[in-house]
């Protein structure tokens, strides 16, 4: 049966839910179950629990580097409208997406690569960004690792989910496998370009309460 709920409470009574239906012990404490909860709470999708994997320095990079007012590139135009800027302004942070910007256009076909390749080379000739947020092009992921390996500036954070059947599982794989750079990620086939945006809202909810 449909209840009528008040519109401020809807994300509590959400968020109380799903602490009901994940009891003690969770796979994730503290700030990362904040985070965790988050994701959950965008997709009602618990099977993501077992996917979800933190670098264990990620949380903490990721507040920092938002406190120091980030650099966000995100993958998709649909990543960076769910960062909305009334979460980013206060921090004096600015997010970006380079997918329909013509010289990445130019780029891409005169290499023979996505516009999502072409788009991460054109954030990494121009100096790199704080925090990469990918949650569609595993290409994207791929080729930011590659540039970071080639020596470019690597980021603070990586949250990488690219989404799909191809080459969106091995490209997280690739990123799961190195320590060095902090990441929040989905091992598998699953992610989204929400579940990326949805990570840091999180995140700058943690900054705000904190």
């Amino acid at each position: 049966m449909y209840t009528h709920v008040p519109p401020a409470e809807i994300e509590s009574r959400s968020l109380a839910i799903i602490d009901a239906e994940v009891p003690d012990p969770r796979p994730f404490s503290g700030e990362e179950w904040s985070v965790a909860r988050r994701m959950i709470h965008t997709t009602a999708d618990f099977d993501l629990l077992r996917h979800i994997r933190f670098h264990p320095d990620a949380v903490r990079a990721g507040k920092e580097a938002l406190l120091a007012g980030a650099d966000i590139v995100t993958d998709t135009c649909m990543a960076l409208a769910g960062i909305p800027r009334r979460r980013l302004d206060p921090l004096g942070c600015a997010a970006r997406c380079l997918m329909n910007d013509p010289a990445v256009a130019e780029r891409a076909a005169r290499d023979g690569v996505t516009r999502a390749w072409a788009a991460v080379d054109e954030v990494m000739d121009q100096g790199g960004a704080d925090i990469f947020v990918i949650g569609n092009a595993p290409t994207a992921l791929y080729r930011l690792l590659e540039r970071i390996r080639e020596g470019a500036r690597p980021p603070r954070l990586i949250v990488g989910m690219p989404v799909g059947f191809v080459n969106a599982a091995e490209s997280k794989e690739l990123l799961l496998a190195q320590d060095s750079i902090p990441f929040i990620s989905i091992a598998g086939r699953k992610g989204g370009s929400s579940l990326a945006a949805c990570v840091i809202n999180a995140l700058a909810e943690l900054v705000r309460l904190s």
